[in-house]
């Protein structure tokens, strides 16, 4: 097995729809998220949704969840969400929304186990 660390970024998140943040490719065997950074832009407060949205359709993996929902980020402030780890499935999307346009930004690290 081969560990690769990784940085994905998503500038000015949308707060329209749950938008795309990061896929686990097909071909892992599964993505540790080891670190979720959520960084308000703006001058005021906003409320941020994080979701796994599950590749799965059965068993005990098979219900998207919500690893944060409503979370309030204060105006010029960084909110780190994950302590510890999370473990995603090959496929599975970590969707984000907030609730101000282009005002967010995501940093997410991440180890994917091939």
């Amino acid at each position: 097995m081969a560990n690769t660390f990784k940085l994905k970024t998503k500038s000015s998140v949308s707060n329209s729809a749950l938008e795309d943040i990061y896929t686990a490719p097909a071909s892992v065997l599964s993505t540790v998220l080891i670190g979720c950074l959520l960084s308000n832009k703006s001058s005021t407060s906003m409320t941020t949704d994080v979701k796994i949205a599950t590749n799965s359709t059965s068993g005990e993996d098979a219900d998207d969840v919500y690893l944060v929902k409503e979370v309030v980020v204060p105006p010029g402030i960084s909110l780190e969400i994950i302590e510890g780890k999370v473990v995603i499935g090959p496929s599975d999307k970590i969707k984000v929304l907030s609730s101000v346009g282009s005002a967010l930004d995501v940093t997410l690290s991440i180890m994917e186990i091939t």
